[in-house]
């Protein structure tokens, strides 16, 4: 009998059955199921139709994030709609703006999500929770309806990709810089609805904040999930969310992998996607061999880079610097708990005497929606997970997407810029 992966004993289990094998049909149960602002309103009408009613109140979540706060009419009967329903249907966890925060950071930090669960968004990086050893992807409108209504969803068991991570990570490289050397590697479709499983000995030298950063931009390689094992990192997060039971696996010994890819975290230099694929990658010396990129605009946030490690990297480039006249920051903490440890920790006055807008969270500039739209022509560097065409404002606008120490360094420039050559701080 084939041995299992991770992911493939997760959908194992939660199918009711003794083994599966990649390729398989399977109709699994799940855990939780999330949508957001965009996404919700467009499910219940679906859910009205088949029968109105949630599968279980503690394992639905509407997360109000994308267009909140509401930026127009239209986003605030949005908003408006999702949280009737959830008061409706007496949800356990009602989310409304100005409380909770980006649904990839405020699941896990609320302790919804964790190792073993079979989770369903319907939002593409959904695949975040892999960091915490969960089974976590993302859906279309019509299978999250069917899923709240029915607590189930259909999967076809994917293939899996083992990266075996070893060494340490430099100075001024993070989660993001390994992501981004990742899919320039394999391409943005080289893990085609597969398994990114990350293992090894310098999994324990990532920060959990990293391997959200990396299971979140799995989905930008085309796979179906990212997934950690859990281990002693892991479990002291969930516990410190009020977990207090979970499940843990691991794969089999000689569990089948489409391939193995080996990855020295100590090789790993800060880089920088491109516009217009996440794959587009370079690293900050070949940008500084080449001419500068003069840029407009600086995002610090979001589903990627928005957690409280990611504002300290960015704050200790940017301490007693200001920001380039020509360049906009804005700086977006992934939830208000976040948004809170910024102000007592001094965080807030580093980023306002540099010259940054400190916002309150929301997804806004990520996806074009608000807070920081792009003109044509304009050059952005960004924390966020996509740079496609027209991804934030106009479609002759450029993105380039980085980790916070690189969009910091930049802001300070006014090119893209080393973060090893301005600022002078080293991160935690």
């Amino acid at each position: 009998m084939t041995k299992m992966t991770m992911t493939q004993k997760i959908l194992c289990d939660h199918a009711g059955l003794d083994h599966v094998t990649a390729g398989q049909l399977i109709e699994a149960k799940l855990d939780l199921v999330m949508a957001n602002d965009i996404t919700g309103p467009m499910a219940l009408p679906i859910i009205e139709k088949m029968g109105g009613h949630v599968f279980d109140k503690d394992k639905v979540v509407f997360v109000p994030d994308h267009f909140t706060p509401n930026k127009d009419i239209k986003s605030a009967e949005n908003a408006r709609d999702i949280l009737k329903y959830a008061i409706k249907e007496n949800l356990t966890h009602v989310m409304v703006q100005g409380k909770c925060g980006v649904e990839h950071a405020i699941l896990p930090e609320r302790g919804l999500v964790y190792g073993g669960q079979c989770v369903i968004g319907a939002d593409s990086h959904t695949c975040t929770y892999g960091a915490l050893g969960a089974f976590s992807t993302g859906v279309g409108t019509t299978d999250i309806a069917a899923g709240m209504v029915s607590g189930t969803a259909w999967f076809k068991v994917p293939e899996a990709i083992k990266f075996n991570l070893t060494g340490k990570l430099p100075q001024f490289v993070s989660g993001k810089d390994v992501i981004l050397h990742i899919i320039g590697m394999i391409g943005v479709d080289g893990a085609l609805y597969k398994s990114m499983e990350f293992v090894g000995e310098g999994v324990k030298e990532l920060s959990m904040d990293d391997r959200f950063t990396i299971c979140n931009m799995a989905i930008e390689a085309g796979a179906k999930n990212g997934i950690f094992p859990v281990d002693d990192l892991a479990r002291e997060y969930m516990k410190n969310a009020g977990v207090e039971d979970w499940k843990e696996y691991t794969a089999d010994e000689d569990a089948v992998y489409e391939r193995v890819i080996d990855i020295d975290l100590s090789s790993i230099r800060p880089t920088v996607a491109f516009p217009h694929l996440p794959g587009n990658a370079h690293t900050i010396d070949e940008v500084d061999q080449e001419e500068k990129i003069m840029i407009d605009q600086v995002v610090i946030g979001s589903c990627t880079n928005g957690r409280m490690s990611d504002l300290r990297k960015a704050a200790a480039v940017l301490k007693g610097h200001t920001v380039a006249d020509n360049v906009r920051v804005m700086v977006v903490p992934a939830t208000q708990k976040i948004f809170m440890e910024c102000v007592h920790e001094g965080l807030v006055d580093i980023f306002v005497e540099a010259g940054c807008a400190f916002n309150t969270p929301s997804c806004g500039p990520c996806m074009g929606g608000h807070m920081g739209v792009l003109a044509k022509g304009e050059k952005c560097v960004s924390t966020t997970n996509r740079n496609f065409v027209g991804r934030m404002g106009d479609t002759e606008a450029l993105i380039y997407l980085a980790s916070p120490e690189v969009a910091a360094a930049s802001a300070i420039a006014g090119y893209i810029a080393n973060p090893e050559k301005v600022g002078g701080m080293s991160h935690e």
